[in-house]
């Protein structure tokens, strides 16, 4: 009968088997999560509030090569919107999307309820390009909305104009009480000028030739203050050329 032979290690090889061993067994370190797709160029989710009409809505910016459905989910995971292409979108695809959700005025849609409906969180952009590969993004979605600067425009002796705006460092009364970081300003007069300038400016000077091109009458004019958040409030104002 074949009697087992005992195999006598000495300390040195006992240790160098208990490491082996260990080493062998270790658990290997997780790899880095990879994307699942190709990802959008832009993909962002904002509030605009208009301090003038006290109204209130969601603005959607997307940028994406080639793809032909996509979809929005909120962090409750319910998707909130949907687009398709058909015909030759399927086809072809599409790249760019900028749309506007209704803007209810508050005085008669209460604040609560219209932020209730857009918790704040990540939002997911999902979709397939023409070639079925998936294309994503996501939007951090934040309720710091900034307060609407006070405008001012005055006429100057040489027919320039200067439009001047307070600087926007809280949120507007009744508005939840976040943290507000305006990072520019937007000066907008419809269909003639849209400018953005730096957080530390305060005024914009229309030289006498622009303001002459103008015809005679009033001129609406919006200031936007545009948060670190992406979210940002418009005031209006106006100016009358002669």
């Amino acid at each position: 009968m074949n009697r087992p032979r005992i195999v006598f290690l000495s300390l040195s090889a006992i240790v160098a088997l208990a490491t082996a061993l260990a080493l062998s067994s270790a658990v290997s370190p997780p790899e880095a999560k990879r994307s699942q797709g190709t990802q959008l160029e832009i993909a962002t989710i904002h509030w605009e509030y208009n301090a003038t009409a006290n109204d209130l809505g969601v603005h959607v910016s997307l940028d994406g090569e080639d793809w032909k459905r996509l979809s929005i989910t909120n962090p409750l995971h319910k998707v909130i919107f949907r687009v398709s292409g058909g015909g030759p979108y399927k086809q072809l695809g599409m790249t760019e999307l900028f749309f506007e959700g209704a803007e209810p005025s508050l005085d008669e849609f209460p604040l609560e309820d219209l932020l209730a409906l857009f918790p704040e969180g990540t939002y997911e952009f999902e979709g397939k390009t023409v070639d079925n590969e998936p294309i994503e993004g996501s939007s951090f979605f934040s309720h710091a909305i900034p307060d609407g600067p006070h405008v001012s425009a005055t006429v100057g002796t040489d027919g320039s104009v200067r439009i001047s705006w307070t600087a926007v460092t809280a949120p507007p009364p009744g508005f939840p009480d976040e943290p507000i970081h305006v990072v520019s300003y937007q000066v907008l007069v419809p269909e003639t000028l849209d400018v953005i300038v730096p957080s530390s400016v305060l005024s914009l000077t229309l030289p006498p030739e622009y303001v002459a091109a103008l015809p005679a009458g009033e001129h609406p004019f919006e200031v936007l203050a545009i948060d670190a958040s992406t979210n940002q409030t418009t005031s209006e104002g106006s100016f009358v050329t002669h």
